[in-house]
C-alpha cells in the first residue's frame, strides 16, 4: 500500500481526451497542459514522422506529394494504431517536459458507443505511448464530471458532448449511464457538409481548413438576430482557376442543417428512452452541452425548443472532458469505479 502511494506520489499521472479534432492533456496536480490538434505528417514513402499537433495542422492541404498530414482517429475511434501510439507518445512527452522518473498511470476518454476491439486499441496504444497503467472513460461521463454536475447523486444529470468526430448523448445518475447515445456525427461532418454545398451550390472545390473557418465565422443551427457572411476562396470546378465567393450565414445554416438534425434526434431517442423518474429531473435541470460542436451558434436554443427543456453549455466545453479526467485522477481512490479497465474488456 506505502509502495502504491509513492508511485502515485512521485509519478506525473495524466488525464487525455485523446479526440478525433484535438487531444488535450491534464497533468495531476498541474491542470490542462497542452491542447494540440490530433494530425500528424508524415513522408509517404518510409513513414517517417515529420510533425505533431499544431505544427502538422498547418502543413494539411499544404504538403508535397511525398509528405502525408493525416488524423489518425476517425469518428472517435484509432483508424491508424502505429501513428495514433507515436503521436500520443509525443503528446504524453511534451505534457511531462521530463517533470517524472515514473512512468505515468493515464486516463483517457473515449465514447461511449465504441466496441471491445477499439477499447482495447485504445489501451494498447496509450501503454505503447509510455503508460504504467491505463485506465479509460467514457467521454459523457467524463463531461459530466468536468462539468459539476452530480453523478453520485440519485438525480438524473443529461450531458450532450458535441465532438470533432461524434456526438455522446447520456443520462448520468449514481455514477453510472443509466441511458446513452453515441452517434457518428460532429463537427467533421459540419465541416464535410460546407464543402459538399460549395461543391454543389457554387461549383467551388473548398478543403477541410477553409470549411472550419466557415463553421467558426459564420456557422448556425438556429437563425441569427444579424445574418453575417464571409468571402470564401477555392477552386472553381469548371475553369479550375482561383475563385472567391461570398457566403452568407443562412446558407451555412441550410448546409448544416443535415448533421443538426441528426444531433438532436439523438438527444430526443435517449430522452425516449430515459425513465421517467429521471427525466423530471432534467426537466428541472435542463440539459448541458459541452465538446467543441457545442459552439456552433444557436444548437442551444435549438435543442431547448426541439425538447423543451432547458438547456446550457458548460463553463469551458472544449475542457471538460479533459477536465473529468483529471478529477478523476486526483479522486481516484473513489472514483474508480467509473473507469474501464483492460480486465473489464
Amino acid at each position: 500500500m506505502a509502495r502504491k502511494f509513492l508511485f502515485h506520489r512521485l509519478s506525473r499521472n495524466l488525464g487525455v481526451d485523446l479526440g478525433t479534432a484535438n487531444t488535450l492533456i491534464y497533468v495531476q496536480g498541474e491542470g490542462i497542459v497542452l491542447r494540440e490538434p490530433s494530425v500528424v505528417a508524415k513522408r509517404a514513402d518510409d513513414g517517417q514522422i515529420i510533425a505533431v499537433g499544431e505544427e502538422a495542422k498547418r502543413m494539411v492541404g499544404r504538403t508535397p506529394g511525398e509528405i502525408v498530414a493525416t488524423r489518425p482517429l476517425r469518428d472517435g475511434v484509432i483508424a491508424d494504431f502505429d501513428t495514433t501510439a507515436a503521436m500520443l507518445a509525443y503528446f504524453i512527452r511534451k505534457g511531462l517536459k521530463n517533470r517524472t522518473l515514473l512512468r505515468p498511470t493515464v486516463i483517457v476518454g473515449i465514447p461511449s458507443g465504441v466496441t471491445g476491439v477499439e477499447r482495447r486499441a485504445v489501451i494498447d496504444a496509450t501503454e505503447q505511448a509510455g503508460a504504467r497503467e491505463a485506465f479509460l472513460i467514457e467521454e459523457p461521463m467524463a463531461a459530466a464530471i468536468g462539468a459539476g454536475l452530480p453523478i453520485s447523486e440519485p438525480v438524473g444529470s443529461m450531458v450532450v458532448d458535441i465532438g470533432g468526430g461524434t456526438t455522446e448523448v447520456a443520462v448520468i445518475a449514481m455514477g453510472g449511464i443509466v441511458t446513452a447515445k453515441s452517434i457518428r456525427v460532429g463537427g467533421d461532418e459540419m465541416d464535410e457538409a460546407l464543402i459538399q454545398y460549395c461543391r454543389r451550390a457554387y461549383n467551388l472545390l473548398i478543403g477541410e481548413r477553409t470549411s472550419e473557418e466557415i463553421k467558426i465565422a459564420i456557422g448556425s443551427a438556429y437563425p441569427m438576430k444579424e445574418e453575417q457572411s464571409i468571402e470564401v476562396r477555392g477552386r472553381d470546378l469548371v475553369s479550375g482557376l482561383p475563385r472567391t465567393v461570398r457566403m452568407t450565414s443562412s446558407e451555412a445554416r441550410e448546409a448544416l442543417a443535415e448533421p443538426v438534425a441528426q444531433i438532436v434526434e439523438a438527444v430526443k431517442q435517449t430522452l425516449e428512452r430515459t425513465p421517467p423518474e429521471l427525466a423530471a429531473d432534467i426537466v428541472d435541470r435542463g440539459i448541458v452541452l459541452a465538446g467543441g460542436g457545442s459552439l456552433l451558434r444557436g444548437i442551444d436554443r435549438l435543442l431547448s425548443e426541439e425538447t423543451g427543456m432547458p438547456v446550457m453549455l458548460t463553463d469551458d466545453p472544449l475542457s471538460a472532458v479533459v477536465m473529468g479526467t483529471g478529477r478523476v485522477l486526483e479522486e481516484i481512490d473513489t472514483m474508480r469505479r467509473v473507469l474501464i479497465t483492460s480486465k473489464k474488456l
